[in-house]
């Protein structure tokens, strides 16, 4: 039976810790994740709901973007992916009823996790400049306050666009061509947050920024080094893929400030070794690398195979080296001059250990280096993953089975997005396929990423936004800085399946567009609609959710982006005003709704677009059947090809791939590129810690599925920051002790700034010295807007200098 929402936040005085896990996953996960889904869901829906998750005739999984083999398990989702499911697919409800009893102002005081247990949004809500509630909306008055927006702006530079992993590809691609029509390329999107820093580093060195291995290559890896990267908790099945390399002979090496549970050993729950034999030790070497010194730990490595060569010689590829790589020499001497001392210094590893490692790689037949945010969000993250990429250069492990690079990316479609067009700074090969696709012009400057899209918001530069998906206020940085921005714009949009902060933190006027999730019917144009989505490794594949959807006055993400391509540009109808049909009254036994057909609307022009350089396309119809928008999309992005057919009974292709096809690289010079990278790592002042955010076990992004991180033993409770017991110790702090932390940054001009956030219970916990971990979003106040990475312009989320402030 399902239960009702709590009815307050969560109690962090009932917070308390225990013994951190030695091991991950098992029935422990299994009962956790089964409680959840019965909390949400109730016991029928919860297993008719989970048996159809990443199944070839169902839908896919709305967490991460780990892939599935070709023959999928009948239960083929994690506990992360289980809870994921369950809270949208959740029978609690969020209609015009709760926000006429919740003030803005109240739901502002509510934390992350009692927003988001409150249940599916069910219909659209206005909330009008000097309001106190939002009150309902219909899609027709909503559409056209957009409409009417966006025609009011003065420059298209005044309005952006952010979109969040979960949007489909078809909506995502209209999504874009909505944005470059109406004049802009301000398509900020979680990548820039995320892996931002992987697609920089890997576009510059082979020519792609994507991962170049598959499934099948993690199972046959020789070396798997997984670094920055804690798989239990944020892609709990990536451990079924790493046990399987492990039976096959793999060694695994973790590299990572925290010891992570899953990283030690596996318990499967879907096999009797996992359940009754104890399970599999997955990492053969953990190494507890200091926060932000991975690029040293890779030019440790670089130089040991480098001076191996030099003394035994048969350590490199030659060959690959020279006919498909450039700039050897220049790193060869690079990793010359590095000296040992200051690799040890930047790692807080022994010479010793460090050969060790290297030794590893040398020996290794086939190696595959993982990574996520550890490594992606620190100032120097794009040198660190150039230093990646020169190790596997050397022993030519790119473009070969069990090699390569693998960027494990957060979000269910973040990957497919970008493919299909969300990016701020877009090819001119894609901009003149959309042109000759839809018969106008797409802009060509460059728009903002999230980072400058905030500032811009902050400077009163933007008078739009609007938001496909996702929690924008708290996925970001530097918290108070953000709602102050936000609060600057005239109409901010959000297009959401479940309540969230951002809902919270307004424009002067605000939209909530309700719209469908992985798990719903979507019935358009008389059949059931079916999209597609990308996942880590440039596969892609068909979803097709199967629930009644919790109100009939939901859209989809496609409807509504169709529909206000109608009204800003024209063309085709636009059933603003038509009942929508999912198929939930059938299912109940009750007559459905027919489409209504509504005349042609008259195209607005735009103060930001002329109406003879807006896209040309016939929206009602793209809206009424997914498939049209497949074939855009297959005539103009390669690899595409034979779309529809390719997706067909649950089949899935991969995109092109240069680097891993064929040895193929769109570099500069086309070939694979060794760099040769300065050494950087953080300088911790001192009394000072540097601070990197992280999730807890109960969480995905920022959605908050409950009050524990049962792997690390902290439970009832996210206010916790954990150091290391000699910290503790010398900065004159005891165990269990409430502190603010206060973070410290030096700004390019010399002068220093400050943020606080309060009340933190300090836990003992074994981190290297000199660094400490604690939960986002509440530590996003601490990260500084404008400290950001080089090149990539990501958040320096996992680099903040803080200090320990007792309470007075």
């Amino acid at each position: 039976m399902a239960t009702k929402p709590p009815s307050t936040d969560i109690d962090e005085t009932r917070m308390h810790v225990s013994r951190p896990k030695k091991v991950a996953v098992g029935v422990p996960a299994v009962l956790h994740a089964l409680q959840i889904a019965n909390e949400q869901m109730g016991v029928k829906r919860s297993v008719q709901t989970l048996m159809r998750v990443n199944q070839k005739d169902g839908f896919d999984c709305p967490g991460c973007a780990w892939p599935e083999e070709d023959k999928r398990h009948v239960a083929e989702f994690c506990e992360n992916g289980a809870k994921a499911v369950a809270e949208e697919a959740t029978l609690r409800r969020v209609g015009p009823a709760f926000f006429a009893a919740h003030s803005v102002e109240e739901l502002r005081t509510h934390d992350d996790w009692w927003l988001g247990q409150q249940g599916r949004l069910t219909h659209p809500m206005l909330l009008e400049e000097g309001d106190s509630h939002y009150r309902p909306v219909s899609w027709d008055d909503a559409l056209r306050i957009v409409a009417d927006e966006l025609r009011a702006v003065d420059e298209p530079a005044e309005t952006v666009f952010y979109t969040s992993g979960r949007t489909s590809n078809e909506a995502a691609f209209l999504y874009q061509l909505l944005v470059r029509g109406v004049g802009t390329n301000n398509l900020p999107d979680c990548s820039n947050m995320c892996h931002e820093s992987s697609g920089s580093a890997l576009t510059e060195t082979i020519g792609i920024g994507k991962g170049t291995v598959s499934i099948e290559d993690i199972h046959e890896a020789d070396l798997l080094i997984v670094a920055g990267q804690n798989p239990g908790t944020n892609h709990p099945r990536m451990l079924s893929a790493l046990e399987k390399a492990k039976q096959r002979g793999a060694r695994v090496i973790a590299v990572n400030p925290l010891p992570e549970a899953g990283l030690m050993r596996f318990e499967n729950p879907q096999t009797v070794r996992g359940v009754a034999f104890g399970g599999t030790k997955i990492a053969d070497r953990f190494v507890q690398v200091r926060a932000g010194g991975d690029q040293a730990l890779f030019q440790a490595i670089g130089k040991h195979l480098l001076e191996a060569e030099a003394a035994d010689g048969d350590v490199l590829d030659h060959d690959f080296i020279a006919e498909h790589t450039s700039g050897f020499d220049a790193y060869r001497q690079a990793m010359t001059d590095a000296a040992w001392p200051e690799l040890v210094k930047a790692t807080g590893l022994p010479e010793k250990t460090l050969r060790k490692i290297g030794e590893e790689v040398r020996t290794s037949t086939s190696t595959i280096v993982c990574w996520a945010m550890g490594l992606t969000q620190h100032k120097h993250s794009v040198p660190t993953l150039r230093d990646v990429v020169n190790v596997l250069l050397l022993q030519g492990n790119i473009g070969r089975p069990g090699a390569g690079v693998c960027p494990v990316r957060g979000h269910s479609n973040v990957q497919g997005d970008r493919t299909v067009g969300i990016y701020e700074k877009p090819a001119e090969e894609f901009l003149a396929a959309l042109d000759r696709e839809f018969s106008f012009r797409a802009p060509r400057e460059h728009g903002f990423d999230t980072v400058e899209a905030i500032r811009a918001m902050r400077d009163g530069r933007v008078r739009f936004f609007m938001g496909m998906g996702g929690n924008f206020v708290s996925a970001t940085p530097d918290t108070a800085v953000v709602e102050a921005a936000m609060a600057r714009v005239d109409l901010t949009v959000h297009v959401s399946t479940k309540l969230n902060r951002s809902h919270a933190v307004t424009g002067r006027r605000a939209l909530i567009l309700p719209t469908l999730g992985r798990t719903d019917r979507d019935r358009r144009g008389g059949a059931e609609q079916r999209v597609t989505v990308e996942d880590s490794m440039g596969a892609v594949h068909a979803s097709r959710g199967r629930l009644a959807p919790p109100s009939e006055e939901l859209l989809s993400e496609v409807a509504i982006v169709a529909r206000l391509c109608a009204l800003v540009f024209g063309g085709g109808s636009s059933p603003a005003t038509a009942p929508v049909s999912h198929g939930g009254d059938a299912e109940r036994g009750l007559p459905e709704h027919g489409e209504i057909e509504e005349p042609r609307v008259t195209p607005v022009k735009t103060a930001v677009r002329q109406a003879n350089n807006v896209p040309q396309a016939d929206w009602a119809a793209l809206e009424a059947d997914y498939a049209l928008i497949r074939s855009h999309i297959e005539r103009t992005i390669p690899g595409f090809e034979d779309f529809e057919t390719r997706i067909q009974k649950g089949r899935t292709f991969f995109l092109p791939n240069g680097p891993r096809d064929a040895r193929r690289f769109a570099t500069v010079d086309g070939k694979a590129r060794f760099t040769a990278n300065p050494l950087e790592y953080p300088h911790i002042p001192r009394g000072r810690l540097l601070l990197q955010t992280l999730r807890s076990h109960d969480q995905y992004n920022t959605t908050i599925y409950g009050k524990d991180d049962r792997y690390r033993g902290i439970h009832d409770g996210r206010r916790v920051v954990l150091v290391n017991t000699k910290d503790i110790q010398n900065l004159g702090f005891a165990e269990d002790e409430i502190v603010d932390l206060v973070s410290e940054w030096v700004r390019p001009d010399g002068s220093l700034e400050e943020r606080r956030a309060d009340e933190f219970r300090i836990v003992a916990y074994n981190t290297p010295k000199g660094n400490a971990a604690a939960y986002y979003p509440e530590t996003n106040v601490l990260v500084p807007l404008d400290s950001v990475a080089d090149v990539s312009g990501t958040p320096t989320s996992k680099a903040v200098i803080v200090r320990l402030e007792r309470r007075a």
